[in-house]
């Protein structure tokens, strides 16, 4: 699967504090329980899940709704892109139809600029926006949003003949880590891993290739695009992933949802009903497994 890891680093890190709990981290968790696999060194793909089986959603009364117009963006694969004959597809435009077959409604789902999305809600073109839209204290204000359906842990990448076992800040102590220089990911490890010594480079590529050869110990980054990186031809089977994955909404966000309108409370209740019915279906983990085959966990 071909990824412009370009259009990864534009976005923010999302990411969902209450995978604390399911992976046996200290860090108290801040939202809904959330399980997840096991950290494990292993690129197997495993579908995570963000909602708690024991708790039931009642299906609201969607009685007044005859159709969703949802919106997004057409340039960010895996998520969203378009194919050579325009059509939109990608893993958020395959969940918003799954979540428009479960809700039994009709839904179109249009392609805009990334700057505009939100601003569709308001000037009323849209319905809801489904992009891998931060939830952040910024996007709040402008809208109201579902509980988070995907995030985007941190992870250690390092080379196969280390003799490193585990990232743990004892085990990484006065070693090299490469890192995107004024990233979230700098930042984390500077508060956490404070021992460390840490190499900045000016752009992921630079951070990667440092890696491959053998400049520093340990590479720390987005876990997704490390994902690709690390199953793919530029990476020639050099790296794994070692520890994690790290998750900290301090540094790295709360999550993605979908946008809708302030004060939209039956459409945003109906999603995440629909959310919480795909994955006790087993849909959203099919959708999951399709569009990341190389496991970010």
């Amino acid at each position: 699967m071909l990824i412009s890891l370009a259009k990864i680093k534009r976005r923010d890190v999302i990411v969902c504090a209450s995978i604390f709990l399911a992976l046996g981290m200290t860090e108290p968790p801040a939202l809904g329980a959330i399980s997840a696999p096991a950290a494990n060194a292993s690129a197997t793909a495993v579908a995570p899940s963000f909602w708690d089986p024991a708790h039931n959603i009642p299906k609201p009364d969607l009685r007044g709704v005859k159709q969703v117009r949802f919106v997004t963006e057409d340039d960010y694969p895996p998520f969203n892109f378009a194919l050579p004959d325009g059509q939109l597809t990608g893993f958020n435009v395959e969940l918003a139809r799954a979540i428009c077959e479960e809700l039994e409604l009709s839904c179109t789902i249009q392609r805009r600029r990334w700057d505009l999305l939100l601003r569709a809600l308001n000037d009323g073109s849209a319905d809801a926006v489904i992009a891998s839209l931060s939830i952040t204290p910024e996007n709040r204000a402008a809208a109201d949003f579902t509980a988070p359906y995907y995030i985007m842990p941190g992870r250690f990448a390092m080379r196969v003949d280390t003799t490193l076992t585990t990232a743990s800040p004892e085990a990484l102590e006065d070693r090299l880590i490469a890192v995107v220089g004024g990233s979230k990911h700098e930042a984390y490890l500077k508060a956490l891993f404070p021992k460390s010594r840490l190499m900045p480079f000016e752009n992921e590529d630079l951070a990667r290739a440092a890696l491959k050869s053998g400049r520093v110990n340990a590479l720390f980054g987005d876990a997704t695009s490390l994902s690709f990186w690390l199953n793919g031809v530029n990476a020639a089977g050099c790296c794994v992933f070692k520890g994690g994955p790290y998750v900290d909404v301090r540094f790295f966000g709360e999550g993605a949802g979908i946008a809708v309108k302030k004060g939209a409370e039956t459409l945003r209740n109906a999603f995440d009903y629909a959310l919480a019915r795909l994955a006790q279906r087993g849909i959203y983990s099919e959708l999951y497994l399709k569009y990341f085959p190389i496991s970010p966990f």
